[in-house]
């Protein structure tokens, strides 16, 4: 078994892991990233990067690289609720260098993270690499266990982070416990194509027992049908062709091209989940991102909560770790800074799933809520995309550049 020794090791190389060793890395702490897979590759992930992310990518001095890769930008968002139509976020108010979201595909954005953080000598990213167990020694975590195709590895670290995702390895490992919050519904994800004369806008439509979101990506729409929680086997024993012709009486311009979806095989269920961890950390051990807090899809926030916590972690953990002086107050600390946040989104998603998407799914004829017509009036109207565009604490790069870089990476 080959044996490392770092200072850090995160595992999971998603928005989370990615941005936390990079940071960390470009202050002079050694990381080591894992991830499980052979590249980023991977469809119908969290593709909505926010105006907090991207004014991060500004403070890194990278925005203008960032946004010369493909994306599309999305200035409003509207949501037709049974017969009301309600904005739920307009952007160009804003105090910030980019008034919109851009949907990118999440490998660009990680892509784009992992090429910045090779350039640094103290940055280490080892793909196909899936951490499967810890190492503790007198109750603290001292490292881990991961699987290579070429056999096992063993790290050990300073501190390991668990940026694994909702199923996280890591904190099941930890015997870190969650509290389950619901969600009335799951999603079915697809892309159809995009021709001209189909609406610019990116879209939710809620009707009496249905429920469908597009995301305008220029050359297609990144499609999500939401359907009620663990009812996916029974829209497949239905038929392709009855889930084509629902698709149609949603979004009837689509009506041309729904032969391009040619079987289940292209057509991915997301398990919709939100729970949140009591208590994010052991002695040697922290989780952020996913592994911390699972989100529901509604506003797109998963990936910019997952940033906003890798910044604020490392904001508070470089200097520590390097001095070697982080202790269970600090990684308590990153939990104090980041909970609020968590919570209040976690809070919104549930009311909505509750009041709207719940409620629509079981079949009642779905309306906007009161609260959600007050945010129409114009003293009000700046509320919601601030919210979303934002988060309730942004939280900006406040780590150094002190690292010695190797070279420009490919």
């Amino acid at each position: 078994m080959v044996s490392i020794k770092t200072t850090c090791c995160i595992a999971g190389g998603g928005p989370a892991g990615m941005m936390l060793g990079f940071l960390l890395a470009r202050a002079g702490v050694s990381v080591v990233v894992l991830e499980k897979h052979a590249d980023f590759l991977r469809d119908f992930r969290g593709d909505t990067v926010h105006p907090s992310t991207l004014e991060m990518m500004s403070e890194l001095g990278v925005l203008n690289e960032f946004l010369e890769l493909p994306h599309s930008e999305v200035r409003q968002l509207s949501l037709q609720i049974g017969d009301d139509r309600v904005v739920i976020g307009h952007f160009d108010h804003l105090p910030v260098h980019c008034k919109f979201i851009a949907l990118m595909p999440q490998w660009d954005f990680l892509n784009f993270i992992a090429d910045h953080a090779k350039r640094y000598q103290t940055f280490d990213l080892r793909m196909q690499a899936e951490a499967t167990d810890l190492i503790e020694e007198n109750g603290r975590v001292v490292g881990l266990h991961a699987k290579t195709p070429d056999g096992g590895i063993e790290i050990r670290a300073d501190l390991i982070v668990g940026c694994d995702g909702r199923h996280s390895t890591i904190r099941v490992k930890a015997g870190l416990k969650s509290d389950d919050y619901g969600a009335p519904m799951d999603v079915m994800w697809f892309r159809l194509s995009r021709k001209p004369g189909d609406p610019d806008e990116t879209f939710g439509h809620i009707e009496g027992g249905r429920m469908m979101v597009m995301l305008n990506r220029n050359e297609y729409w990144q499609s999500a049908y939401v359907i009620p929680k663990g009812s996916a086997d029974e829209v497949k024993r239905a038929g392709l062709d009855k889930f084509r012709t629902t698709i149609g009486e949603m979004s009837p311009f689509t009506r041309d091209r729904l032969e391009e979806i040619e079987g289940w095989d292209t057509v991915m269920l997301l398990t919709v989940a939100v729970d949140r961890l009591r208590r994010w950390y052991r002695s040697g051990l922290l989780c952020i991102g996913d592994a911390a807090h699972a989100m529901s899809p509604i506003g797109g926030v998963g990936i910019n909560l997952a940033v906003q916590d890798a910044v604020a972690a490392a904001n508070i953990l470089a200097e520590p770790l390097r001095r070697q002086t982080v202790t269970i107050e600090t990684l308590k600390d990153v939990q104090k800074r980041r909970e609020f946040p968590t919570r209040f989104t976690q809070r919104l998603q549930i009311v909505l799933q509750n009041n709207v998407i719940g409620p629509a799914l079981r079949g009642e004829r779905p309306k906007a809520p009161f609260f959600m017509k007050v945010l129409q009036w114009p003293l009000f109207r700046r509320i919601p995309g601030r919210v979303l565009a934002l988060g309730v604490r942004p939280e900006h790069i406040r780590t150094p550049d002190l690292a010695p870089r190797t070279h420009k990476a490919a």
